[in-house]
């Protein structure tokens, strides 16, 4: 069996507000709102690209620690492709996203930089060459 990413959760204290955010910055689509029996606010997003993301709140009883958009182990961050790397910087600031650092031009690679999206998500946002 292949395996390959079914897809990525994020938890947000209001989700519907965050798949929001995506939806302008990146172009996402929101699929479903629903409440789960868990008491989580569940939004099923897709990206452009057809990755499920969801985003949900607390589930009843749950403690959430903060989030860290600073470099750190585990899962660091998510990587998004750019057309315009500097433009998108503007664009996703002016949205609510500073930039974290950047832009990097990787020799022999792709120009990137990290933003700061909602909730303390560190994104990476990637111009191919």
């Amino acid at each position: 069996m292949a395996f390959e990413i079914n897809h990525i959760h994020l938890k947000a204290p209001d989700p519907r507000r965050t798949a929001e955010w995506y939806v302008e910055a990146f172009g996402f689509e929101i699929l479903s709102d629903t409440v789960r029996s868990f008491g989580d606010r569940r939004l099923n997003c897709q990206t452009p690209g057809g990755l499920i993301v969801n985003i949900s709140s607390a589930r009843d009883g749950e403690a959430m620690a903060d989030g860290d958009a600073g470099s750190h182990w585990g899962l660091e961050h998510f990587g998004v492709n750019s057309d315009d790397l500097l433009a998108d910087i503007e664009r996703l600031a002016a949205l609510g996203a500073p930039l974290l650092e950047g832009p990097i031009d990787v020799p022999g690679g792709n120009l990137i930089a990290f933003v700061q999206g909602p909730d303390d998500v560190r994104i990476e946002v990637v111009q191919q060459r």
